[in-house]
């Protein structure tokens, strides 16, 4: 892959306007922001590419390095303000309803109806990709949030078992501090604490409570001794990473696992693109179970093409961009690389692994009984303030600033109240 682009440097090409914008319209070309950089996603994302070069489509890359995003949103803010849009950039739920709002969007509604999206994407998604009644975004995939991942040969070696309950998780982790083997991998970025807090708040509280908590905001439930026992939790666990862990990036502690440097980690099943990247095999070299307390339900997000409201001699490459990710021969070669399970639901799981087909039931299931719910640390429980809000508070706490869960619920029912 190219050199990445820095932000800096993004923003300098922005700045370039109108010159970029007039070269881009003379060429069949798809230009897209993203941040996937890493081994699996980029081998994810060249399937994309492949079927756009089939129709005669020129790929410009806009790579930004940074797992969670935040990166590729300051450049993506940087290019709107300078009138210089890309086709499409990866965006996060209520990122997509804020540029919307902007009226900066696209409007995708007339292929939508031609596709026949609005019966094959989940509501629950479609709440973010459409805005007043138009198709603004096309939803690449569904990821979830509530795994562990686990190194095989390391929990063989240490005769552990699957953890059902929190307490089971710890004294596995203890049974891999006892062997020498790191017991959780995990990149102390605030983005990856708070993914990991989102997993610990259900096993702690459950699903009811996550979403009145973390979804709804309820205030009661942020001030409960429940939130606090999740701090207490989260306090338990974080003792179990090594001392170099602060900021890792989220694709390195996975690798640490493939490795067997490490027996865990809690990460959303993006992570699984990396052990696919590594050809290892589910069941084989590793081993994928939801976290335990949060079987039966999927704390999800959702990675999102944003179309922009680009000139009209770019909009064919836009369409056909939208076209492609939502067809179903791509839904299906996508996701079995990435990790992830299909944005449409008419998609079957024939190509998937284990863990794949395990995570498209585990949807299916969760969305029927109400218990699918969107992941704060992702951008699928709140507006971005305070999702943002909610990560400090956590990266705080993991990272000793704030001393005591009492303190920390504290710090963030006034960190939610203050971002509202």
């Amino acid at each position: 892959m190219r050199k990445l682009l820095t932000t800096t440097a993004l923003i300098a090409l922005a700045l370039a306007g109108a010159t970029a914008g007039a070269r881009a319209a003379d060429v069949k070309e798809v230009q897209m922001l993203h941040w996937w950089t890493s081994g699996g996603e980029a081998a994810a994302l060249n399937v994309l590419k492949q079927d756009l070069a089939k129709e005669g489509y020129a790929w410009k890359d806009v790579p930004v390095a940074g797992g969670g995003g935040d990166a590729a949103m300051t450049a993506l803010k940087a290019m709107v303000a300078a009138g210089n849009y890309p086709t499409a950039s990866q965006m996060l739920g209520y990122t997509v309803l804020d540029y919307a709002q902007a009226g900066v969007m696209g409007d995708l509604t007339e292929t939508a109806k031609k596709e026949g999206w609005d019966k094959a994407v989940p509501e629950a998604l479609q709440k973010f990709s459409v805005y007043n009644g138009k198709w603004v975004a096309v939803p690449v995939n569904v990821h979830s949030v509530n795994w562990l991942w686990i190194n095989k040969a390391v929990m063989d070696k240490i005769g552990g078992k699957q953890p059902k309950t929190f307490d089971d998780l710890i004294a596995l982790l203890d049974k891999a501090k006892a062997a020498g083997v790191t017991p959780l991998a995990l990149g102390g970025q605030n983005w990856q604490e708070a993914t990991m807090f989102d997993s610990i708040v259900m096993s702690t509280g459950g699903p009811e409570f996550y979403k009145k908590a973390m979804n709804d905001l309820d205030e009661d439930s942020l001030k409960s001794d429940t939130m606090k026992k999740s701090f207490d939790n989260l306090a338990k666990i974080v003792k179990y990473v090594d001392p170099n862990f602060s900021g890792r990036d989220w694709n390195l502690a996975t690798a640490m696992v493939i490795k067997g440097d490490a027996l865990v980690q809690v990460m959303g099943d993006w992570a699984k693109g990396e052990f696919v990247a590594a050809k290892k095999k589910p069941g084989t070299d590793y081993l994928c179970y939801r976290f335990p307390g949060t079987e039966g339900s999927v704390i999800y997000n959702s990675d999102m093409f944003g179309m922009f409201n680009v000139p009209a001699d770019r909009k064919s490459a836009q369409v056909a961009l939208a076209t492609a990710t939502l067809s179903k021969s791509f839904q299906s070669a996508f996701n079995v690389v990435k990790g992830s399970v299909p944005a449409r639901t008419d998609v079957p799981d024939t190509a998937f692994d284990e863990c794949g087909k395990m995570g498209m039931a585990n949807l299916k299931a969760a969305n029927a009984d109400g218990k699918l719910v969107g992941s704060l640390a992702q951008g699928y429980g709140a507006p971005p303030a305070i999702a943002n809000a909610y990560k400090d508070v956590v990266s705080k706490f993991v990272h000793g600033q704030i001393k005591t869960s009492d303190e920390a619920v504290q710090q963030l029912v006034q960190a939610i109240d203050d971002a509202k």
